[in-house]
């Protein structure tokens, strides 16, 4: 590995040993810069969504500013078809299409990247809690297949988001705000360029003690980037990006709790997941002729996790890779090619947990290592005028071992090759409306969290790979007052990854292999412009999940999910003064088991955000949430695996829900110098 990343180091910084690579950049027919402007990169987002034949987003800074931005949910609530429900903090359910539907605890389905670069563990599990809302440029959401471009070969597809660079926002921005449970956050930005370099940096940090009891947080974050300009074409770029994350875990509730008492929170074993993270790594890009581009880099991500739950998690990791991304457009014709691969090592320890310290000698020892390696390409035509036809597809490969240093005969390794192809078309009918249309594979990798079984009986669960064949059809576009983005999409999955609790309340929880799941729904945002200071905001998302002629469950719908999730914002104002009343309405909750059982009722929560410039560069703002006091069940912990002729303790007597936002209000000023 040594000798690899040498070679890619060296090929990072090919431009500094390029004779005819630099003449050609100084070139005085040259058209096309390396910089850009905030604007323009935003601009240049949303021109390479709209060449996708299915659903994206790209979701501007500016569209959440006036939000107490804690989580990748306040970010991404108007963006179609995103389901971000909270559980507490900054811990949020984050699923696209059903990805990770029955994933009690952080994230699985979806390929999250920094800058195009994955953030995922190299098993492709991943923690969302590292990518801070408040310091992104822009983020870009590309919905299932869609996500080719970004190397993502999952159900859900990939959200990259983007941090500024010198150059895009120059000069001193600070923002801090808070409010109810004691909290506080503040971030500081610095941007600055001359003609050859420039450099921007972030720092975060956020402190509060939650709306529930044991849900202290504290957060410290840094992130930044030194670009180069070898040319007027070349670039090489480094990120630092480095977390420290501290947050006490409140757990579930039954769903009497939830609906009397939602602020109880678990003091039992003192559960936490605290964080230490640091990633860095390096992007080159190059432009090439008139309309292509190159990217090809390295990174590394080293990351600390203590977790004490039911016992003490103690992880070490380390993750390194490699990438490049080929990107060109004739004037009917364009091309993507790329590759990721990804190697990590998991020193993986658990110990006997009491009052939140490990005790005693490990009850767990094992060493994890992780291999995966995405290639694709995608080749885009327009036989006539206005069509474009696509085809493309992304190999995955990948391995998984434990080595079980207390039990090694519970060791074992597993390898996984899986190929997900993708066909599309693309019309513009008329140079503001797109119809599109696409039919597509993914497939995902199981990761330790379902390979490796937790006490007491520790071993390598011989899981198969997820596959999925997805049709999408949808159109966007832009007419007189209405803007929209629909899509509607049917995936048939095969050996589904579903969990379910052990011990009740109590993760990790086991996984298995469904037979044949549906998931299908529809994804629409519609915003309305009812006058010049007027403009409605909306996103409707149906979620309709089933089994399929399973032989315990039948036609059965899958829990977790609630069918229908409703939010508008109706924003009254300009950008100086403005005040926007909002809404989220869920009209049932998901059930809470296999066997639907047990289904909570729904909720509309109401909030209201506003802002005003006192002066220019200066603006005051505030986000008030839940302001009727509703208490609902807001997102599902772990499904319950219940058959019909079993006995237990009904899932509603049981942990395993999670109540809404209680009513919080937060001030702040934002100032840009």
């Amino acid at each position: 590995m040594t000798s690899l990343f040498r070679a890619l180091a060296g090929a990072s910084l090919l431009a500094f040993t390029h004779p005819a690579l630099a003449a050609a950049d100084d070139s005085a027919e040259d058209s096309r810069s390396i910089i850009v402007t905030g604007q323009k990169a935003i601009e240049e987002a949303q021109a390479q969504a709209a060449r996708t034949p299915g659903g994206t987003d790209i979701v501007a800074a500016d569209a959440y500013q006036d939000k107490a931005a804690v989580s990748l949910r306040d970010a991404l609530a108007f963006s179609p078809g995103v389901y971000t429900q909270p559980r507490f903090g900054q811990e949020v359910r984050l699923s696209i299409r059903g990805s990770g539907l029955s994933r009690g605890f952080h994230m699985r389905g979806l390929t999250l990247l920094q800058d195009g670069i994955p953030i995922n563990l190299a098993d492709n599990n991943g923690d969302f809690q590292e990518l801070d809302p408040t310091i992104f440029q822009h983020l870009e959401v590309y919905r299932g297949a869609n996500a080719l471009r970004l190397g993502s070969s999952t159900l859900g597809g990939a959200i990259n988001g983007v941090t500024p660079t010198g150059r895009t926002a120059p000069g001193v921005t600070l923002r801090v705000d808070g409010g109810s449970f004691g909290t506080v956050r503040g971030v500081a930005t610095m941007g600055y360029a001359d003609d050859k370099a420039d450099v921007w940096v972030a720092v975060a940090g956020d402190s509060s003690s939650g709306d529930r009891e044991h849900a202290d947080r504290r957060a410290l974050r840094f992130n930044g980037n030194v670009g180069l300009r070898l040319s007027d074409r070349v670039e090489t770029r480094l990120y630092t990006s480095a977390q420290t994350i501290d947050q006490d875990l409140p757990g579930a509730l039954d769903l009497a709790t939830v609906l009397t008492r939602p602020k109880t929170g678990n003091f039992v074993n003192d559960q936490e997941r605290d964080i230490q993270s640091l990633r860095l790594q390096n992007r080159t890009r190059l432009l090439l002729g008139e309309q292509g581009t190159l990217d090809v880099g390295i990174f590394i991500n080293q990351k600390a996790l203590f977790h004490p739950i039911f016992q003490v998690i103690d992880q070490d990791s380390t993750d390194y890779g490699i990438y490049g991304r080929y990107e060109q457009d004739w004037e009917r014709v364009g091309l993507t090619l790329g590759g990721t691969s990804r190697w990590g090592r998991v020193n993986a320890l658990q110990y006997r947990n009491l009052n939140g310290d490990r005790v005693g000698a490990p009850l767990a020892n094992a060493l994890q290592k992780a291999r995966t390696t995405e290639l694709y390409g995608e080749v885009r035509v327009a036989p006539v005028e206005r069509l474009w036809l696509i085809a493309g597809g992304v190999y995955v490969d990948g391995r998984r071992s434990v080595d079980n240093r207390i039990n090694p005969r519970a060791s074992d390794a597993r390898s996984f090759s899986e190929f997900a192809p993708k066909f599309g078309l693309l019309f513009d009918a008329t140079p503001a409306i797109q119809l599109y249309a696409n039919y597509s594979r993914s497939a995902e990798l199981p990761g330790f969290s379902e390979l490796a079984a937790a006490q007491p009986d520790p071993g390598f669960v011989p899981l198969k790979a997820q596959t999925a064949w997805t049709t999408e059809i949808g159109t966007r576009g832009k007419a007189g007052m209405l803007q929209w983005d629909v899509s509607l999409y049917r995936a048939d999955l095969k050996n589904e990854l579903l969990q379910f609790s052990v011990i009740p309340g109590i993760i990790p929880a086991a996984t298995f292999n469904a037979d044949r799941t549906r998931h299908q729904g529809i994804e629409a945002g519609l915003d309305l412009t009812l006058a010049p200071w007027a403009t409605l905001r909306q996103v409707y998302t149906l979620s309709d999940f089933t089994f399929r002629d399973d032989a315990v469950y039948a036609d059965n719908r899958l829990p977790v999910i609630a069918t229908h999730l409703y939010r508008a914002e109706l924003k009254l104002g300009t950008e100086s003064l403005a005040i926007a009343p909002n809404l989220e309405w869920v009209p049932r909750a998901a059930y809470a088991d296999y066997v639907n059982s047990v289904r909570p009722d729904g909720y509309v929560l109401i909030g209201l955000t506003a802002h005003a410039q006192v002066m220019p560069g200066v603006t005051l703002f505030a986000d008030a949430r839940n302001l009727t006091g509703r208490r609902a069940v807001g997102d599902i912990s772990a499904v319950v695996r219940v058959t019909p002729n079993a006995n237990p303790a009904l899932p509603s007597t049981q942990a395993l829900y999670y109540p809404v936002e209680r009513r919080a209000l937060s001030l702040g000023v934002r100032a840009l110098f």
